[in-house]
């Protein structure tokens, strides 16, 4: 026997949302590579053990915390003022995780690459393709996906240890300097293509 009262055994859809609910805040306070799986089972208040029974591993965690997220909330392009600032500031939280290291590395897990790679879509490229298709963007979903990508590049390139003052540069220099040359809003606004006969 157990020795466990029957209405307070474990309930595994419940340790699996703790679980996923402090990965999400751990995550979201210390970045992917700075939180372990043990600091998610204690703040969760369950054996670290059950994140690989019920996630498979902290990676595929991980994506299950950016896919709860993604449900909660419909993602502004970047050249919303606050979105922009938003990316940024997650970004230097959270360090180079998944769904930034995804654009230049494929991740070692297939399900995970394909998991994390649909969330970058959804929350960076989706968004920019569809203000380009409103207004008329020649080209739109090649012209999001390079905005998303020269954007992951900046991000990427502040934890990286290669560009002193990128990485030291206040985050509103960095969105002011973005918004004059990649996120100006004349080459959002008006596309490259053939004038009306």
């Amino acid at each position: 026997m157990s020795g466990e009262a029957p209405g307070r055994r474990r309930d595994a859809a419940r340790s699996r949302e703790r679980l996923l609910t402090a990965a999400s805040e751990l995550f979201g306070e210390r970045g992917f590579d700075r939180t372990t799986i043990r600091d998610i089972g204690r703040r969760a208040g369950v054996d670290p053990t059950l994140i690989a029974r019920y996630f498979g591993s902290k990676t595929l965690l991980y994506i299950a915390a950016l896919q709860a997220e993604a449900r909660e909330a419909a993602f502004a392009d970047l050249y919303e003022d606050e979105r922009l600032r938003e990316v940024f500031d997650r970004a230097d939280r959270r360090g180079p995780v998944p769904l930034l290291q995804v654009a230049v590395r494929p991740l070692d897990d297939p399900a995970a690459q394909e998991a994390t790679r649909a969330a970058l879509h959804t929350r960076l490229v989706e968004p920019l393709h569809e203000r380009f298709v409103r207004e008329g963007t020649d080209r739109p979903r090649l012209r999001a996906e390079l905005v998303a990508a020269a954007m992951t590049g900046v991000l990427l390139g502040r934890h990286s240890g290669a560009f002193d003052e990128l990485a030291a540069a206040d985050p509103g220099d960095l969105i002011d300097l973005l918004r004059g040359t990649l996120l100006s809003e004349d080459q959002g606004r008006h596309p490259r293509c053939r004038a009306p006969d």
